[in-house]
């Protein structure tokens, strides 16, 4: 399989420095032989995973009393580019962090299928298709991610509007957006789309309004008409929000993580499509704006035949490299960062939806409560399907088509090339 791997005198020096684990570089990055195992992730120097990280430590600690894990928290913007260069380098470390979808599967060739290793853990944990490719999984599930629609009760109230009720269809949510714009100022969305992400949300977050579930079911199936007079009209619509000047101002220079959430958080955009786990999510809407003015929808519908539903996949998740020298030794550690004790303190800590379906979150407030409760008839989310090729390109015509150098039927010519190949 292809990688995009970006090779350097410097990735390299980087690679040896955090992929060994230790400030010196003078000790192998995987240590499984000698009794100890090192991980790479973005998320455990996040003091919301601290507790999680100790209880999955702990949970291993009993069953391997003589095993060492160290943790090695990466930049996620430079992540995938030091995981390239371990992959390239065919030594790393033992278990890894991957985001679900493309991110992955581009990179299953590195990696240990784990299914005789988790087999007990299959029912209990959510979001596995998202780290399958050709029915292997590669990865344990830690979160489930997904895009809701967020709202700001409060701007509804100002603008006499009833937040219990949100429109379910395209005119009269654009109708409301504009009775809210009058009474407060705010702009309709949020948007920041300076690194190309703006438009993975909004695919996802307003696809099930527009593409019928035949053709919803289609495209996660990998079965992808780019012709369609319906996938045509996400990215049309992609274009005239921005064009009838429903998105905050500057998308394009503005980003998603965290200044286009800081917008929405401010009470100067009524919606954002956000995450549910991780950042720009439930939890940290609650913060700022109280828990009871943070809405959470679905797409309303936008064209005749379809069928609403909350966008989610399998989150993050942790595989095993090939490389490691006790695939069952570092697979047993991928499940204890899954167990329900350690899940439970990362829901509490960080707010993440968690994989483990038996874990409550009743006291989270209305927003993650309606979340959960959209999970029975939620779907896979249309970016998650494709490749990371193709995502990489969809970002950059997103920008372009907000720009007006580039035509809606020129992008998805471009896309549709991408994908197929």
């Amino acid at each position: 399989m292809k990688q995009r791997v970006f090779w350097s005198a410097a990735i390299a020096g980087m690679l040896a420095l955090a992929g060994c684990g230790s400030a010196t570089g003078n000790e192998p990055s995987s240590n499984s032989a000698s009794g100890k195992l090192v991980v790479w992730d973005w998320k455990s120097s996040d003091k919301t995973a601290t507790a999680y990280v100790e209880k999955a430590k702990a949970d291993f600690a009993k069953k391997h009393p003589g095993v060492t894990v160290e943790f090695v928290a990466q930049p996620f913007d430079q992540y995938y580019t030091l995981l390239g260069a371990a992959i390239q380098a065919g030594k790393g470390p033992d278990v890894m962090m991957f985001n679900g979808g493309g991110q992955i599967r581009d990179r299953v060739d590195a990696l240990v299928p784990l299914d005789q290793y988790v087999t007990q853990d299959k029912a209990r944990l959510a979001g596995w298709d998202a780290f399958v490719k050709d029915g292997k999984a590669y990865a344990s599930p830690v979160t489930l991610q997904g895009h809701p629609i967020y709202f700001n009760k409060g701007l509804y109230k100002k603008a006499g509007l009833d937040p219990e009720r949100p429109a379910t269809t395209w005119s009269g949510f654009t109708a409301d957006c504009a009775v809210v714009t009058r009474a407060t100022g705010a702009s309709c969305f949020a948007l920041g789309n300076k690194e190309g992400i703006g438009i993975q949300f909004f695919l996802s977050a307003f696809g099930s309004g527009i593409l019928t579930p035949q053709e919803y079911d289609d495209w996660i199936a990998g079965k992808r008409d780019w012709n369609s007079a319906d996938v045509k009209q996400v990215f049309q619509l992609w274009k005239d929000v921005n064009d009838r000047g429903l998105n905050s101002k500057g998308g394009n220079s503005t980003t998603l993580f965290t200044d286009a959430f800081g917008i929405f958080q401010s009470g100067k955009a009524t919606n954002i499509v956000g995450l549910m786990s991780d950042i720009g999510h439930w939890k940290d809407f609650n913060e700022f704006l109280g828990a009871d003015n943070v809405g959470v929808m679905k797409s309303p519908v936008i064209t005749a035949g379809a069928t609403p539903s909350l966008p989610f996949d399998g989150g993050i998740g942790y595989g095993v490299a090939k490389w490691t020298k006790d695939p069952a030794l570092a697979a047993d550690l991928v499940r204890s960062l899954t167990t329900t004790d350690a899940l439970a303190a990362f829901y509490a800590a960080a707010g993440a939806v968690v994989s483990d379906t038996t874990v409550k979150t009743s006291d989270g407030g209305p927003a993650v409560s309606a979340i959960v409760a959209d999970l029975k008839t939620g779907k896979p989310a249309l970016h998650v399907a494709l490749s990371s090729k193709t995502i990489e390109l969809m970002g950059r015509l997103s920008q372009q088509i907000l720009e007006g150098s580039v035509s809606v039927d020129g992008a998805l010519k471009q896309l549709g090339e991408s994908d197929r190949s």
